[in-house]
């Protein structure tokens, strides 16, 4: 008589899956007794400032959100004909030496840089801030705007 077995290729990435998760949870209960809560997906989490990047047919622009930020605190860059260079400090808003409950808001030094979609003069950006939003255009570069073809028929 021959017994018969079910075959399941994934039952021990299963049992290993089902720990991590135990495993998360158990770390997700420690640290939110400090009002610190971790991302279980911490490779996808956004990082500061969050930014948007579109185009047109002239320019590109870039838009990002810095609350509380001061002009003297940012600084911006445009180097290599495509790459954008946002570099500042946000400022600690509350007194030292107080007993924090949550934050989720992080302070200090930041700096993130874009590869843009195009080539564009670095001569002619201009930068915004407005009511914490920094607004960025920048000019396509000749060679990166579209040129219409005419074709010649005969």
């Amino acid at each position: 008589m021959s017994i018969l077995t079910r075959w399941e290729p994934f039952y021990e990435l299963r049992q290993e899956m089902g720990q991590r998760r135990r495993f998360q949870r158990a770390m997700d209960r420690l640290f939110g007794r400090w009002g610190i809560d971790l991302p279980q997906w911490s490779a996808l989490a956004v990082s500061y400032p969050p930014v948007n990047v579109w185009e047109n047919d002239d320019f590109v622009w870039a838009e990002a959100e810095l609350p509380g930020l001061k002009l003297s605190d940012l600084e911006i860059t445009v180097t290599a004909d495509n790459q954008l260079t946002l570099k500042g400090t946000r400022q600690q808003a509350a007194p030292e030496k107080v007993e924090w409950h949550r934050q989720e808001r992080s302070f200090g030094s930041f700096e993130r840089t874009f590869q843009l979609p195009v080539s564009v003069d670095a001569g002619k950006v201009e930068a915004r801030l407005e009511n914490g939003i920094l607004t960025i255009k920048m000019a396509k570069s000749p060679a990166a705007k579209p040129r219409r073809i005419h074709v010649k028929a005969e």
